[in-house]
């Protein structure tokens, strides 16, 4: 391949993965037609995206972004899937179809969080974080804890004086 057609490859790379900040690095080499399409439906439906690309490509289309510690240390072909809520729920998704045995072929490589390149056991290690939406429910319930706690400690004493007081009144509404 002449450098003129590497460098119309590598762009059209570089425009697909415009403001991508992370990705995970997937080996889906040796599936077949089928498997692919299904995989590719999966990711789909997930809000997820794959683009197989030859490394060496991809590395050079990725020249100065985060995404180009992904890409050192592999050798051939790869996958980059990028998309998802988050990370966390991307590195999820991918765990899961990777333990499940669907597809034989399908192998996580790495991939790139905030910049640094990871391996594919942290990506998987990562799978078990809080994802973004699990973290902010945790967040919001440590902020309310304590004012519930305090509105029913206010609410436990005057509950009880106006039972009392409403008491009194019945009595003497009575007389």
């Amino acid at each position: 391949m002449s450098k003129l057609v590497k460098g119309f490859i590598a762009r059209d790379i570089s425009n697909r993965l415009v403001g991508i900040a992370d990705a995970v690095v997937v080996n889906v080499i040796g599936l077949g037609g089928n498997e692919a399409y299904d995989l590719r439906k999966e990711l789909r439906e997930k809000g997820a995206s794959m683009m197989v690309v030859k490394r060496t490509l991809a590395a050079r289309a990725t020249e100065g972004t985060s995404l180009r510690p992904a890409f050192d240390g592999l050798a051939g072909s790869v996958a980059v899937v990028w998309g998802c809520e988050d990370f966390v729920g991307l590195a999820r998704e991918l765990t899961k179809i990777g333990k499940s045995g669907k597809f034989k072929a399908f192998e996580i490589k790495g991939g790139v969080m905030d910049g640094e390149a990871l391996r594919g056991d942290q990506v998987e290690a990562i799978s078990k974080w809080p994802s973004r939406g699990e973290q902010i429910s945790l967040l919001v319930g440590q902020i309310l804890g304590p004012g519930s706690k305090l509105a029913s400690q206010l609410k436990g004493p005057g509950g009880k004086i106006a039972a009392q007081l409403k008491t009194i009144y019945d009595v003497e509404s009575e007389s």
